[in-house]
């Protein structure tokens, strides 16, 4: 059972897990969460519906009711799961991995996401003791349920003034489809906007660089103010300036201060994961913004947020977070937003490629993987090494570390699930970031045989 991971349940159906596992899911989730009521969505992958058929009657036969909302992208299960007062809710789906992949992403009420920490790892240890599963007394039912009606409206009120404003969208084969064009209407050049569970055309996850190269030609030839691209669930939304450049989603987050912190005059904190570039901080703090940072992913931002009641943040990796949106993430939130932003800025000739030249001061090195056993006396050998050299200015330790230098930053950190650690650094010049680069290459090379 190696699908049960720190955010959610996850793998390659079949493989990892199967429908057993996703009835015992099911059947043991209404006790884990106090819930006589469980909301359940999915995306369109062509495992999702045997998934679905095993999950509901394993909800079913403990006992508690199926709110099933049918094909849904994640954040709209975030969204009902809040709106409505689910105390617990399941979105099957892998989100950006690979078509012959599934999972289940699960929440407890008010939308908070429920990791390994904080529920998955009990259901996982129930079921690998063996724990029976007997049919309740009095079987839960099934009923048909239609979120959408209030989450598309939802939506819309955030809709901004477009009509000087050139966009290109890749939907990606995903579950974005289900709404997109009653939001972004019929000006938009689509791609790959028919929802395909099989991702005929690429990978639904456009932070590999391939997968990107379709809508970048096509912002080309469109002659587009911007691109945007959306994972597979919908929960993640990446962006291409009219040059066809991909933007570096944690730069987006400076981007929407301009709609939080300049347009409705709102101040606080603005969440971003130790990842996230020096460049946004600074950028945001004339606004009002307040940077605080924390852990990579949803089931580590989302609760952060919430608990310091911040008024928005975002990841590396495309998740955008809102208190408008009870503190969860949503691709199309985020979408319609920076569009908002893009839109305004032409107004007054600016393009979007002139406001991220605007936000990013730095050279950035990307996410670099080496291959390692030994993570933790890697990861302090490269820290020792650098605060041996010079002082640093800031220090943070966890989800690896992040040290700050006046110049230059790193974040080392390791993979939850392989034997990487993962490096990412951002320097004043292009000749201290190879440096620097270049130094701990050496490091983990030669004291830990690096891959």
């Amino acid at each position: 059972m190696g699908a049960f991971h720190a955010y959610d349940i996850r793998g390659i159906y079949n493989v990892d897990f199967d429908k057993e596992v996703a009835y015992k899911v099911g059947y043991f989730l209404p006790e884990l969460l106090s819930a006589d009521k469980v909301l359940v969505g999915r995306d369109a992958r062509v495992s999702s519906d045997e998934i679905h058929e095993y999950l509901l009657k394993g909800i079913t036969d403990a006992g508690a009711d199926v709110y099933d909302a049918g094909l849904c992208t994640t954040p709209m299960v975030y969204f009902g799961t809040a709106y409505y007062g689910f105390k617990a809710s399941v979105q099957i789906t892998a989100s950006h991995n690979p078509a012959e992949y599934n999972g289940m992403k699960v929440s407890r009420e008010n939308a908070l996401p429920v990791g390994y920490d904080t529920g998955l790892g009990q259901i996982k240890e129930w079921i690998e003791s063996g724990r029976e599963c007997p049919v309740a007394q009095k079987r839960g039912e099934v009923h048909q349920m239609d979120v959408r009606k209030d989450y598309l409206p939802f939506l819309l009120k955030y809709k901004g003034d477009w009509s000087g404003l050139k966009i290109a969208m890749d939907v990606s084969n995903g579950m974005a489809s289900l709404f997109v064009h009653e939001i972004f209407g019929d000006d938009v050049a689509y791609i790959y906007d028919q929802m395909d569970g099989r991702f005929p055309n690429h990978e639904p996850n456009p932070l590999v660089a391939k997968n990107v190269v379709d809508l970048q030609n096509l912002v080309a030839q469109t002659k587009a103010d911007i691109g945007v691209i959306f994972d597979g669930d919908a929960d993640r939304v990446m962006f291409v300036d009219e040059n066809s450049r991909f933007i570096s989603p944690d730069l987006m987050i400076a981007v929407l201060g301009h709609y939080f912190l300049e347009e409705r005059g709102e101040k606080g904190y603005i969440h971003q994961d130790i990842r996230s570039s020096k460049a946004v901080g600074e950028y945001l703090a004339p606004m009002g913004g307040v940077m605080n940072t924390w852990r990579v992913g949803r089931a580590y931002a989302a609760l952060k947020l919430r608990e310091l009641d911040g008024v928005y943040g975002g990841e590396l990796a495309g998740h955008y977070y809102f208190r408008d949106f009870f503190y969860s993430d949503s691709g199309l939130l985020a979408a319609i937003l920076i569009v908002n932003v893009v839109a305004k800025m032409k107004a007054q000739g600016i393009s979007l490629s002139q406001l991220i030249g605007r936000i990013e001061k730095y050279q950035n090195s990307g996410e670099i993987n080496f291959r390692l056993e030994d993570k933790k006396g890697a990861m302090d050998a490269v820290r020792d090494y650098f605060m041996q050299q010079e002082k640093a200015t800031a220090y943070m330790d966890f989800d690896g570390y992040r040290v700050e230098f006046p110049d230059w930053w790193f974040n080392i950190r390791p993979s939850n699930t392989e034997p990487y650690l993962r490096f990412l650094c951002e320097a004043t010049t292009k000749e201290l970031l190879d440096e620097k680069v270049a130094k701990v290459r050496e490091i983990l090379t030669e004291q830990f045989g690096a891959k």
